[in-house]
């Protein structure tokens, strides 16, 4: 849900060293200091974590995460199933189809695409996807799961025949089954293999969707070449079959292309809903709820024709859409954005946490709370940094989101297998440390801002006449401009959590009844700045 993705970590040679935080508050910003950053006594970590993931830590493997032929295997495998699916129906479109057929039937399902396509990026700019994920969903729609779905409803409908039982019917109870159980499967294989790509409900919506469009394009294909040109040339020559193009792009493409998409994404919601959930039960309950609202909505979408073609009453169709496919169609368009928005706001409901540790000052944080927002954090960050300020920005926004999205799923008990919390402890790690130093890129570059930084309770402002004074945050902060902020918590370079950096907060409170996260050795000094609060606790005022 960044409303860009990350254009990598910031050049190290960008960034300031750390300092020690004993020699001086380097971070006010003033006349011939440097931008800071969250940095570590010389005396308490010999070896600061630097602003920016190093490419050390970012090439260690991850802990549970297969490596070498076992990781590779399975891809190359799935890539090999696309491409032998897309050859067959490429091969066989162009068989039943023929060269022309398939060539104006292909130009004419492509057009709606990228409009489509574009309105699910325009959901997921919070924290967009990878691209490669969303293109393998869409890859698998449209070759994997339009190849099975054909073999099937054609086996079907000879079977049928063959029963004395209406071809009508296939339509009604088979094509739903097998087509969105096909079209789910690949996002199903996405969501087993790649769980941590699956942020709720809205990345759900956008994988089913993508999956579906890409199985909508093929089967346009097949009813714009194959029923629509095909057929008018074999009738009446090359003038009736473009005609014909013409009227079926305009039924199934302006009026019913969003069918598909609407099914599916039912699932995609069920699929969503499993991703947050920490109930075994929803788990499993959600995707298979969801599931069968697509097959009983793609069945009742397929039966208005049926029926209208067995009674002759045209008005059961205009009824059946008007009636309910365009207002359901509206009611699920409506969902989506008002959950988009409230997803947007998630790091204003989690990352209040941070802000009292002092790792967010307030107004980065309602800096995050609305693409609005952004976009002006962004243009600021262009205006006082250049380039290289619009870029970190994109990136401090993009890690946040991450970042809040991660301590949501700690508090909803997502990460329960001990190698699943290490895990979301180093990325925590990883990510504060990569925030800070997209921070560094642009904090107190703005000349007309006064040296100021955020100490976890207050501002320090500096006033013109050199007096720093502490001035409490508004309760609702929105002004837009990130500044930097005061040294964080240091601890002991001792204890701490299994693979933790020495220096750094908690990142997570332990379980209940295990021992003290940082044990105090006899005769150790006690952390500078007291104890660091309890992110599951409200903020004391």
């Amino acid at each position: 849900m960044a409303d860009d993705s990350p254009p990598g970590a910031p050049d190290p040679a960008a960034h300031p060293q750390p300092v020690n935080p004993q020699s001086g508050p380097p971070s006010l910003g003033g006349p011939g200091s440097e931008p800071g950053a969250h940095v570590l006594p010389d005396t308490v970590a010999p070896d600061p974590v630097p602003p920016y993931p190093v490419a050390t830590d970012a090439a260690a493997p991850i802990p549970g995460r297969r490596i070498g032929w076992r990781r590779w295997l399975p891809i190359a495998a799935v890539i090999t199933l696309i491409a032998l699916a897309a050859v067959g129906m490429l091969i066989f479109l162009g068989y039943s189809l023929g060269i022309t057929g398939l060539a104006i039937g292909l130009t004419a399902a492509i057009l709606p695409v990228p409009l489509l396509a574009s309105a699910f990026a325009w959901l997921d700019r919070y924290e967009p996807e990878p691209v490669k994920y969303l293109v393998f969903c869409f890859a698998w729609g449209a070759a994997v799961a339009t190849a099975v779905a054909l073999l099937v409803n054609t086996g079907a409908a000879y079977l049928f025949s063959e029963l004395g039982l209406p071809d009508a019917l296939v339509a009604v109870l088979i094509a739903p089954f097998i087509e969105e159980s096909m079209k789910v499967l690949g996002p199903l294989l996405l969501f087993w293999r790649r769980r941590a790509e699956w942020s709720g409900i809205t990345d759900g919506i956008v994988y089913c969707g993508l999956s579906a469009l890409g199985f909508a394009m093929v089967e346009n294909v097949l009813y714009l070449g194959g029923h629509g040109y095909a057929a008018g040339v074999d009738q009446y020559g090359p003038a009736t079959g473009l005609q014909n193009v013409f009227l079926i792009f305009i039924v199934r493409i302006l009026f019913t292309g969003f069918a598909h998409p609407l099914f599916t994404s039912m699932a995609g919601i069920g699929l969503g809903i499993a991703a947050r959930s920490a109930d075994r039960t929803v788990r499993w309950l959600a995707p298979v709820a969801g599931l069968l609202a697509a097959m009983i909505l793609h069945g009742l979408f397929n039966l208005l024709p049926t029926l209208t073609a067995a009674t002759g009453e045209m008005l059961i169709m205009l009824y059946g859409y008007l009636g309910f496919m365009v207002p359901f169609f509206f009611a699920v368009v409506g969902f989506a954005v008002a959950l988009r928005s409230w997803e947007g706001r998630l790091a204003e409901r989690t990352l209040h946490h941070y802000v009292q540790a002092g790792w967010f000052a307030p107004p980065e944080v309602a800096s995050l709370a609305s693409l609005g927002r952004r976009h002006s954090a962004r243009q600021w960050a262009k205006r006082v940094a250049g380039p290289a300020g619009h870029r970190a920005m994109r990136s401090f926004q993009f890690a946040s989101t991450r970042l809040a999205l991660l301590r949501d799923g700690m508090q909803r008990g997502l990460e329960q297998h001990p190698r699943e919390l290490e895990r979301a402890r180093a990325e925590e790690h990883e990510l504060l440390a990569a925030i800070t130093g997209y921070r560094s890129v642009f904090a107190g570059r703005d000349p007309q801002t006064p040296p100021a930084w955020w100490d976890g309770q207050s501002y320090r402002i500096t006033f013109p006449d050199g007096v720093v004074r502490s001035v409490a945050p508004p309760p609702e902060p929105v002004m837009p401009v990130p500044m930097r902020l005061a040294p964080p918590p240091i601890y002991p370079a001792y204890g701490g959590y299994p693979g933790q950096q020495p220096g750094y907060p908690p990142p997570f409170p332990p379980a209940p009844g295990s021992p003290p996260p940082f044990p105090q050795a006899p005769g150790s000094p006690p952390p500078l700045r007291g104890s660091y609060p309890d992110p599951w606790q409200p903020p004391q005022r």
